[in-house]
């Protein structure tokens, strides 16, 4: 009875326009694990819960007996859910649009006008849904980039120039690196980099960075944000700590390396919201680095070295 539920769930994802990928077995089953059908249940009777991808899984696991290992979930991630969000076949945390995209609360759901249409599968209205379904499809997408775009964050370079990031995250803080800690610390800069958990750069000077001897691998692990000094011939390498952590040793040696052939020296800083999460990696810190909480946006942390915000040989 199970196997039937997968290969008429298959045959749901195809009828809504997915390829093969989309609608394999495992496409199949996290449609059901989103619908929340099990396998004796009629399809009218499909749910449209908020589920992360763990609880999906789950369902998999307990409803069907197919047990992915704890590895595959980002394949699932990755290979199914980013396209039936693309597709409009679910929509991500309609609870909390501004989710940060790496929280644990991270979900899920079937988009109520894709939900209308399979509760009519295997009934004599499914394929006249299907189509006024996908007919709808554009002017739904556009509806829904519209509401994401409203609740991207407005960031302002300190040269004037807006560009926006992803809701939520360490975007909140990176806003704050931008258009607070520049200003006082490293006034007439000029921001290169910026990254976004989102859309992984964010705001990029690539040949500019080239001219300074940067050239930058895509797989590279850039810091979050990158300012030059033209002045004091310096880049800032600044880091949110909510993303890759503070910069510790390792990381110091990581981004050492990343920037080995730049012609400028190099200013390492771990921002942080508030003392009381710097506290929390206060022994990871590595020494001859500075450290900026928002909350005390007037102040540096200087750890040791006989310079203060400066590069070091």
């Amino acid at each position: 009875m199970s196997t039937n539920k997968i290969e008429e769930a298959s045959r749901v994802l195809e009828a809504l326009g997915m390829d093969a990928e989309r609608s394999n077995e495992r496409s199949a089953l996290t449609l059901l694990a989103l619908l929340r059908l099990r396998p004796d249940e009629p399809w009218s009777t499909a749910a449209d819960p908020m589920l992360g991808t763990r609880a999906i899984m789950d369902w998999m696991r307990d409803e069907y007996g197919r047990n992915y290992a704890a590895n595959t979930r980002e394949t699932i991630r990755r290979f199914t859910l980013h396209q039936f969000a693309a597709a409009l076949l679910v929509q991500q945390n309609p609870d909390q649009p501004d989710r940060p995209i790496n929280s644990p609360k991270w979900n899920y759901q079937v988009t109520p006008q894709a939900l209308a249409v399979i509760q009519k599968y295997d009934t004599p209205e499914f394929d006249d849904a299907v189509t006024d379904y996908l007919a709808t499809v554009p002017g739904l997408k556009a509806q829904y980039a519209a509401a994401r775009e409203m609740n991207r964050i407005p960031v302002t370079l300190p040269h004037g120039e807006p560009f926006t990031l992803s809701p939520g995250g360490q975007n909140v803080l990176i806003k704050q690196m931008v258009e607070e800690f520049c200003p006082r610390f490293t006034p007439g800069g000029e921001v290169l980099y910026v990254g976004d958990a989102d859309a992984k750069w964010a705001y990029f000077e690539a040949d500019r960075l080239a001219a300074l001897g940067v050239a930058v691998d895509e797989h590279g692990k850039m810091p979050d944000l990158v300012v030059y000094l033209p002045g004091r011939d310096w880049l800032v390498l600044m880091e949110a700590a909510s993303s890759h952590g503070p910069v510790d040793a390792k990381r110091h040696r990581e981004l050492a390396s990343l920037f080995a052939d730049a012609t400028p020296g190099l200013v390492y800083v771990s921002c942080f919201p508030d003392r009381r999460e710097m506290k929390k990696y206060l022994h990871q810190i590595a020494w001859e680095t500075e450290v900026w909480c928002a909350e005390d946006s007037t102040h540096l942390i200087h750890f040791n070295g006989e310079r203060f915000l400066g590069p070091y040989d």
